[in-house]
Formats: C-alpha cells, structure tokens, sequence
C-alpha cells in the first residue's frame, strides 16, 4: 500500500482521508500550519509536523494531497512541494465516472459520484466535488475549486483560480467562460459570461 501525507488539518480533511483510502493509500501523517496540535489524532491519523517543518524535510519521492479549499493557499502549497521534489498524485473516487476521452492534470481531485464528460480537460490542482457533472467539452484551468452538486455547462471554459459554490449550474450555450479568479456563489444560475476577479450570485447570477 502506498504512503500519502496530507497537508491541512481541518473539517473537509476527513473527506480526504476518505477520497485516499478507496484510492488504495495509506495515509502516513498529517501536516498542519500551527506548531501547537503536533501530536493530535484526527480521526485516527496523527499530526505528525507543521508546513514549515515539512518543507526543510527532503521530500524526495514522497507522495502528498492538499486538503484546503481555498484556491490561493493550495496552489502555494502545491507548487512548493512540486519544488521541493514532493509528488502530488491525481486522485479519483472510485465512484466518479471519468470518460476516457478526458484530460486531468496533476492533483487534480475527483470526489464521489462525479461525472466528467468526454472532451473535458482539467488542469493541475483543480478540486472536483461530490455529486458534480462537468460537460462535454469544458475546460478546468489550474487551481480551480468546484463545491458539490454543480453543473458545469458544455464548452465553458474556467480560467485559472476561479470557483464555483455548491448547486451552481453554469449554462451551456450562454456562458463560454468564467474568468480567472472569480466566484460563482451557491446556487446561482450562470446565463453569461463572469469577467476576471468578479464574484456572481442569483437567479440569474448577477454581480455582487
């Protein structure tokens, strides 16, 4: 069974914990950012150091998944393990249906019961929910988080960093892209494109 560290200790970590073992991993630590909880079990699986003290570690082979939602602080974290010689493996759910004819990067997380469709490309570091669907033909830039339960419409293309809260459904045929950076708030209905750094809400999404 293969060895996995976990970066990022708080409530989504467990769904992780989860994600890593149907994917046939062993979870071997955690890491947390404050010094003070090394030691501390989390369901089971102890904090075993903090960021910092990891990366003056030779991580050299060693394989890692990155449990933060927020798009900033995980792509800083990824890109320091990536230049510490760590390995951050692309993880699956053994749930998610992932056509053939996809394209997923590296660390790219797929939650359960997700469908990505034929023709879809995701890039490095990008977060897939539970329960998503992301249609034919759209694309995932890097670092991109969609919550659970979305709908993510054919040929849209989300730039770099942007997010998409829980029950969003972005339209295909009337969104082509979402913009690097911006927010698509929880159940919004996405009727046009959403510029860079803007954040959408409602029925029909309009900026807030």
């Amino acid at each position: 069974m293969k060895d996995i560290y976990i970066l990022g200790v708080g409530h989504n970590t467990v769904v992780y914990i989860d994600l890593i073992e149907k994917c046939g991993y062993h979870v071997a630590g955690l890491y947390h950012y404050e010094k003070g909880r090394t030691g501390e079990l989390y369901f089971g699986y102890k904090i075993v150091g903090t960021h910092d003290e990891l990366f003056t570690s030779d991580l050299s082979g060693k394989q890692f998944a990155i449990s933060v939602g927020d798009n900033e602080i995980r792509s800083r974290l990824y890109n320091k393990l990536r230049d510490n010689a760590g390995i951050i493996p692309t993880l699956v759910h053994p749930s998610a249906i992932v056509s053939r004819y996809a394209q997923l990067g590296q660390g790219v997380i797929i939650h359960a019961n997700s469908v990505i469709s034929p023709d879809v490309i995701i890039g490095d570091d990008s977060v897939v929910s539970s329960n998503d669907l992301i249609t034919h033909g759209s694309r995932m830039g890097a670092h991109c988080f969609i919550a659970s339960n979305v709908v993510l419409g054919a040929y849209v293309t989300m730039q770099d960093y942007a997010f998409i809260g829980s029950g969003a459904t972005i339209i295909s045929g009337k969104v082509s892209y979402i913009g690097k950076g911006a927010l698509i708030g929880a159940g919004a209905v996405v009727t046009k494109n959403v510029e860079p750094n803007k954040r959408v809400a409602g029925n029909p999404a309009r900026e807030i």
